[in-house]
């Protein structure tokens, strides 16, 4: 875990950036604090899952570094509740996890994180995965509006709809509507997603894509709606409204 952090590109411009980090290893909370704060961000920290869902309540951070085992009450279900809250549903998470298993990432993103690291990890690669997921949750406003079909993004206010009816999205499923909305009809491969919305430089396996494709699907995909998210077999997925 050792070596030169580089700086915040990206997010340097934003008001120091508060991050909870809920972990209840004290070295390891200890580590984190010290390279979060030298690198500018404000931290707050949790020991259990109770304590994180209340700090939270109180004071939004964000970005979450959420530990998966926490006693009493589990990262995953701190996870879930998250979701379940209006002001938190779209709260950027980073789930740690000592679980190397395939199943217990696609789970860990199943239930709402947007992301996931292994522990032991590089405090290099954690910094320019949080630096990547809080570029996608910016609400620093930028003008325009993006539209396909019933579908309308206003990037000023980061705002979806379709048919006139809110879609709330996470900090990944906006970025990757955005991306979508941008090239309309155009097929994708996983590998061309993920170097377009988690950037070239961050390691993440191509499953992921297909998990927050899902996820996208969910939140745009109302009852009787057509579903434009096409999959293109051995191919990629495309923003369509006939098939491709």
């Amino acid at each position: 875990m050792s070596g030169k952090l580089e700086m915040l590109e990206g997010v340097s411009s934003l008001p120091k950036p508060l991050i909870m980090v809920v972990e209840d290893e004290a070295p390891l909370a200890t580590m984190l604090r010290y390279n979060l704060e030298k690198q500018g961000f404000r931290v707050e920290e949790a020991a259990d899952g109770q304590e994180a869902l209340t700090r939270i309540a109180e004071t939004r951070p964000d970005l979450v570094l959420l530990d998966w085992m926490l006693p009493a009450m589990s990262g995953i279900e701190v996870c879930r509740q998250l979701r379940r809250r209006p002001n938190t549903r779209d709260l950027p998470v980073i789930m740690v996890t000592a679980r190397v298993e395939d199943q217990d990432a696609v789970r860990a993103l199943n239930t709402g994180a947007d992301d996931y690291v292994t522990k032991p990890f590089n405090i290099e690669a954690l910094m320019a995965r949080m630096r990547a997921l809080l570029r996608r949750s910016s609400t620093v406003p930028v003008k325009g509006q993006l539209s396909f079909h019933d579908i309308e993004m206003d990037l000023a206010t980061h705002r979806v709809t379709r048919n006139a009816r809110r879609v709330h999205l996470g900090p990944t499923e906006f970025r990757l509507l955005e991306f979508f909305l941008q090239h309309p009809r155009r097929v994708f491969t996983r590998e061309e997603l993920l170097d377009a919305v988690w950037g070239p430089d961050i390691h993440v396996e191509p499953r992921t894509v297909d998990v927050h494709i899902r996820r996208l699907r969910k939140s745009i995909n109302g009852d009787g709606e057509l579903d434009v998210v096409r999959t293109v077999r051995t191919a990629g997925y495309a923003l369509d409204t006939e098939p491709v």
